[in-house]
């Protein structure tokens, strides 16, 4: 088996998953199959695991990772906004439980031709599906000063948007930015140098912003959430693990709307994060937010 990337609060994640043997689970985002490996631990050899996602690399590395499942593994290529039309083509009308990491995993980071980076060299990339038509590049080039500057502004929360995107028109009418090491400079030249000094490493939320962009994230989450609670069985669980503030705001509105039906609870009042320990031996942890809710088996049901 593959070294696996550490998974983020995995046992507070099992704790509010609660996954039982013979149950079916769906991880939307199965990566290395870091929290899958537990998942299928935890269904003590009966019951059935499906793993998803959009990154062709991932899936080819949690097969190898849970190949120990046999069967029992069902993984399929695919982003949030199917998980309907995925389950269906499965024959699944329901699931006991589905868990989304989201964010960037540690290998697509560290694999530098990806351009997910700020910190190396690469192609300006940022496509969690390589196959997608468009990439950073094509965005940072393409598009006109005032579209830069919302995505910015409303995905990275940069406050110095308007400003780098006037810098990225202007760079890129002498040549076109072709690298994440061009972008940086970029970046840096639109920064005032006081500002740069302070916030962490200044391309930090511009890169975020347009990666968001290029896998259009935000309303790939907001319909898998919606997809997920459409298919969850009675008695069973929704978790989400978010790692920023845009993130997190819609996955607390879409359980927070779940409040007014009797059929829901909250099991996170507050979310959850990692454990100071954790924090220490995966610093990638440190932004994480855990958000879990339960579909209430009713009486009737458990009859």
């Amino acid at each position: 088996m593959e070294q696996l990337h550490l998974p983020v609060m995995l046992a507070e994640t099992m704790e509010y998953l609660a996954p039982k043997p013979g149950g079916i689970y769906v991880d939307c985002t199965v990566g290395a199959g870091g929290h899958s490996r537990e998942i299928l631990r935890r269904l003590d050899g009966r019951g059935r695991l499906f793993g998803i996602d959009r990154d062709p690399a991932a899936l080819e590395l949690a097969a190898r990772n849970l190949a120990a499942g046999g069967e029992q593994v069902i993984l399929v290529p695919g982003r949030f906004s199917q998980l309907g039309e995925i389950l269906r083509s499965l024959s699944l009308a329901w699931a006991d439980g589905f868990l989304f990491d989201l964010g960037l995993s540690s290998m697509q980071v560290d694999e530098a031709q990806r351009g997910f980076s700020y910190q190396q060299e690469a192609p300006l990339d940022m496509r969690m599906d390589p196959r997608e038509p468009v990439s950073a590049r094509d965005l940072v080039n393409a598009m006109d000063r005032e579209s830069l500057m919302r995505i910015l502004r409303d995905y990275g929360e940069e406050r110095w948007a308007s400003r780098i995107a006037g810098f990225i028109v202007h760079a890129r009418s002498q040549r076109p930015i072709a690298t994440t090491a061009e972008l940086v400079e970029v970046i840096k030249e639109a920064i005032p140098a006081s500002a740069r000094r302070r916030g962490g490493h200044p391309a930090r939320r511009t890169f975020q912003a347009l990666r968001i962009a290029v896998n259009n994230e935000l309303e790939e989450l907001s319909t898998g959430l919606q997809q997920a609670i459409a298919h969850l069985a009675p008695g069973g669980r929704i978790c989400v693990i978010s790692f920023h503030s845009l993130e997190d705001r819609i996955v607390k509105r879409t359980f927070g709307q779940l409040r007014q039906d009797a059929g829901w609870e909250i099991l996170t009042p507050r979310p959850v994060g990692p454990q100071g320990s954790e924090k220490e031996r995966n610093p990638r942890s440190r932004s994480a937010k855990l958000r879990a809710v339960a579909r209430v088996l009713t009486v009737k049901e458990a009859e």
